[in-house]
């Protein structure tokens, strides 16, 4: 199989990504788990996380690659935050580490 693109997506883009390909062709074994796993797991409406990565995106520090992975995450605190970024080189202030958990705790109600 080759590479043509890569990108970082949500597991709600994941899912759109496989029923498209799904009605394209027949999907190989992984691809189904893939599909089954992100229809069973994924309980926020897209709505909700798309407003969380919006916001998210609104704090310079943040990549995409960490919007996302806060966002499939949900961290609740600063310790589970801390382990996001444990190997990263981004250093969040605690304003923004207030913000990020506060989305977080907005989406979670």
């Amino acid at each position: 199989m080759e590479i043509k693109s890569e990108r970082i997506v949500t597991s709600y883009e994941a899912k759109k990504i496989i029923k498209k390909r799904e009605k394209e062709n027949e999907l190989n074994y992984e691809q189904k788990n893939a599909l089954d796993y992100l229809s069973k797991f994924r309980k926020k409406a897209e709505k909700d996380v798309q407003e969380l990565l919006e916001e998210l995106g609104k704090i310079e520090k943040l990549h995409d690659k960490h919007i996302i992975a806060i966002a499939e995450t949900l961290p609740q605190d600063e310790d589970d935050l801390r382990l996001l970024f444990a190997n990263e080189r981004v250093v969040l202030e605690d304003n923004d580490k207030k913000q990020i958990i506060s989305a977080v705790k907005k989406l979670s109600k």
